[in-house]
């Protein structure tokens, strides 16, 4: 079992940034792909940022591509996902998820995470 706990959300205007800690506990997620998904309310989660176990090899959403950074603090078991030039469009709670098997790639979907957090809310003001 491993427990994912997000913290670093808050409210900011069009054009701050942000930047997200996802804290684990019960493994060491250093060899473990991770991501980070977002989900605005009626929809489905959606990818925003991914990164592989060795943290060699990171991938992003179009829409996050240039402005997101996700990165790991192997030391403090956490990752991290820095959000710059935020826009209304990334609102909605972002949540870090880890799958059962360490090793591997990262996905972008949903259904290949067994493990994630509470999720914490990012709300851009116009």
């Amino acid at each position: 079992q491993v427990q994912l706990v997000e913290s670093g959300g808050g409210l900011v205007q069009t054009g701050g940034s942000l930047r997200l800690s996802c804290a684990a506990s019960g493994r060491a997620i250093r060899n473990y792909a991770m991501a980070w998904f977002r989900q605005a309310p009626g929809k489905e989660h959606e990818f925003v940022a991914g990164i592989n176990w060795g943290g060699g090899s990171t991938d992003y959403s179009d829409s996050g591509k240039g402005r997101f950074t996700i990165s790991r603090d192997n030391a403090n078991n956490t990752i991290h996902l820095q959000m710059n030039s935020l826009q209304p469009g990334d609102t909605g709670v972002y949540y870090c998820a880890c799958p059962r098997r360490p090793g591997g790639h990262y996905s972008t979907r949903p259904n290949e995470y067994d493990y994630w957090g509470q999720g914490t809310q990012v709300t851009v003001s116009s």
